[in-house]
């Protein structure tokens, strides 16, 4: 075959919950889809591991276990200490070839479009290869063009003064965020000087119990502790305020600023608009806002950033306007560097963008967990992104005439990391309904259908097209989910020091610091799914003879299968690293033990088996299906379709070589041909 081919990838879209919202109704175009198309009946993959974004995206690029191409988790491990994480988006720390090399050397021209899994800095200096932004996985230019964090502000005259409420970021990734990368280019002259390297991004980061890390089980901030509130005024000193207007300043470069607003009343006296301004000086407004709840996009501004002045593009939504003005809510959006094209090579596809489509749309993560929340800026804003980004994808296929296309949208993952937790009644938590959770995460499933529709037209055009993802997410079963073993994003201490293994440095008064006593620890918890033995020989202050090895590893496989959280065993597998092959999980990069917790504990994804079933229908399984020209219509196949089998399906159906490292084999049987 040499078909030109398009994959789609959406990060946590999960199959379980795919097939019920088809039934259901609320997913036409995936329906539309199967019956043009080829998958299992019930359009399950059976998914690598760890289950977790950059290895299971590079798994998908490279048709290559973890354990072969090298990145094992959302952080790798450092190669001498075991406290300290490597990024993992890094290509560099990749050591299999992906397909989209294969395609690009082979003289088809090739999109990679924010793949995040081992796609940036590119790894080929064909000119056939275009890649924008594979980074990290929330969306475009989030970690190097963001010069402010959104705000939902509330301005209301029976406020006196404003308040800010403090932007947490984190660094560690959890909840798909990654924040302030530092970029170098090198100019050694390697692929025509656009070859970028992430600067080495470390994480020594100590999760002490259940209560830290990515679903802890404390109190997420309210609605009320994240708003900025500002008082609202009369207007005066304005060039041309309307009679009865009244104002409101909100502040931008971090305070240093500020941006004037007006609220307008119509003919009737009714106040309905709100117009937002560069100055009180400045004729004509930056953005009129005067449609409740409806996302503005592209609307330009300057602010500082290090320093210097930047143009950005912001989004904004009027969420509520009170009719004697006295009371004005609104989302004003994150400032996104509009000409920041370190991340896309070559430069010239963010000016293509731009002109052709619009600015770079974006996603905010700090808006709280709520109903409200969630259906007033969250979902309008990602429903926004995703239109942006097929419109995109589209016009850059058509203007560049790509013959294979390898993308990923990851707007049901981060809803997911956001609202799963809340989809069941919890104890610990404030009651609520937890059908409107849920209700919240189908909107995203219809948001991704629509979005999916967008490509449907490129089957009439001889594209052949495979919708997969990297995993799914899990509801979990039990009330407390969150136990203290299995986090992603740094090194997990409680069960590991109650076992007697790792051993923390102490205070004055016998409490455990956040510092790792490796005189007298001989193993550690790291990452989502590993443990690693304190070795003599091997890291540069291990204390664990190489000949007590296999016995130590023995005793903490028992010590784990015993260990009890809520009267329960936490643990479902604990396997040594040469065991751990069956998982494609044998490398140095693993860990010397491999688990996973049990079904029910796990967390929404990372520390479990892809075959685990959630609350409410979820899973971690990722999904996968064909359509096209050489696809099977309306065919399910009872072929266990492996996550290392993309790669290789895609290989036969655009006419090129398998990657060097690949694992899998091509899905024949769907194969029209």
């Amino acid at each position: 075959m040499n078909n030109k081919v398009l994959v789609l990838g959406v990060d946590g879209l999960d199959p379980r919950l795919t097939k019920k919202y088809m039934e259901k109704g609320s997913m036409p175009n995936f329906v539309e889809f199967m019956k043009r198309g080829s998958a299992r009946e019930d359009l399950v993959m059976l998914g690598a591991m760890p289950t977790i974004t950059p290895p299971m995206w590079t798994t998908l690029a490279t048709g290559a276990y973890a354990g072969t191409h090298g990145i094992t988790d959302f952080w790798n491990p450092h190669p001498d200490k075991l406290d300290t994480l490597w990024y993992s988006f890094d290509s560099t720390h990749c050591k299999a070839e992906p397909l989209w090399n294969v395609f690009a050397e082979a003289g088809k021209k090739t999109l990679v479009f924010h793949w995040p899994g081992s796609s940036w800095p590119p790894t080929s200096d064909s000119p056939n290869l275009h890649v924008v932004d594979g980074t990290q996985p929330s969306n475009i230019n989030i970690a190097v063009g963001t010069a402010e964090w959104g705000q939902w502000i509330e301005a209301s005259e029976t406020i006196v003064e404003e308040h800010i409420a403090e932007k947490e970021a984190d660094d560690s990734g959890a909840g798909c965020v990654i924040s302030d990368l530092e970029m170098e280019e090198e100019l050694d002259g390697s692929q025509n000087g656009l070859d970028m390297s992430l600067k080495l991004k470390e994480l020594t980061n100590m999760i002490m119990n259940e209560h830290e890390g990515e679903c802890a089980g404390v109190a997420k901030p309210t609605l009320d502790e994240i708003k900025n509130t500002l008082p609202i005024k009369a207007a005066t000193g304005w060039a041309n305020a309307p009679e009865g207007a009244k104002e409101f300043a909100i502040p931008v470069s971090n305070g240093m600023e500020r941006r004037p607003a007006l609220i307008i009343p119509n003919a009737d006296g009714v106040y309905d608009t709100v117009a937002i301004y560069k100055s009180k000086k400045s004729e004509e407004p930056i953005v009129v806002l005067d449609q409740i709840q409806v996302v503005v996009n592209d609307i330009m501004d300057t602010v500082t950033k290090g320093g210097k002045k930047v143009d950005v593009a912001r989004q904004a939504i009027l969420i509520e306007l009170a009719a004697d003005g006295s009371r004005v809510e609104l989302w004003w959006g994150n400032a996104m560097e509009a000409a920041n094209d370190m991340l896309f090579h070559p430069k010239s596809l963010l000016t293509q963008m731009r002109e052709n489509v619009g600015e770079i749309r974006s996603v905010s993560m700090l808006i709280g967990e709520t109903p409200k929340c969630a259906n007033t800026i969250f979902a309008p804003l990602w429903e926004s992104y995703s239109e942006w980004q097929a419109n995109c994808m589209n016009y850059l296929m058509e203007a560049n005439e790509y013959e294979v296309v390898f993308s990923h949208l990851h707007n049901v993952d981060i809803a997911g990391h956001t609202f799963w937790e809340l989809a069941k009644y919890r104890p610990n938590k404030d009651f609520y309904d937890e059908t409107l959770f849920q209700d919240v995460m189908e909107r995203f499933y219809v948001d991704t259908d629509v979005y999916l529709g967008r490509f449907m037209h490129l089957l009439d055009k001889g594209w052949d097209i495979i919708i997969t993802s990297d995993h799914g997410l899990v509801c979990a079963e039990e009330d407390e989910p969150a136990v203290p073993i299995g986090d992603p994003f740094g090194v997990n201490i409680k069960v590991m020091e109650e076992l007697g293994y790792t051993v923390m440095k102490k205070d004055e008064n016998g409490n455990s610091l956040r510092e790792i006593d490796w005189s007298k620890t001989t193993a550690v918890a790291q990452r989502g799914i590993y443990i690693y033995i304190n070795l003599k020989g091997r890291n540069p202050e291990g204390i664990v003879d190489p000949a007590d090895q296999y016995e130590l590893e023995r005793k903490i496989i028992d010590d784990l299968y015993a260990y009890r959280w809520n009267g329960k065993r936490i643990v479902s597998i604990a396997l040594r690293r040469k065991e751990a092959a069956h998982f494609g999980l044998d490398s140095d990069r693993c860990g010397d033990i491999v688990y996973f917790n049990e079904e029910g504990f796990n967390r929404i994804h990372g520390d479990s088996i892809s075959t685990f079933h959630g609350y409410t229908d979820t899973s971690v399984s990722p999904i996968f299906m064909a359509a096209g020209p050489n696809i099977k219509a309306g065919y399910v196949t009872d072929r266990v379709i492996r996550e290392v089998d993309v790669a290789p399906t895609v290989a036969v159906l655009g006419g090129v070589r398998m990657p060097a490292q690949c694992e899998g084999a091509p899905v024949y049987q769907i194969f029209e041909k």
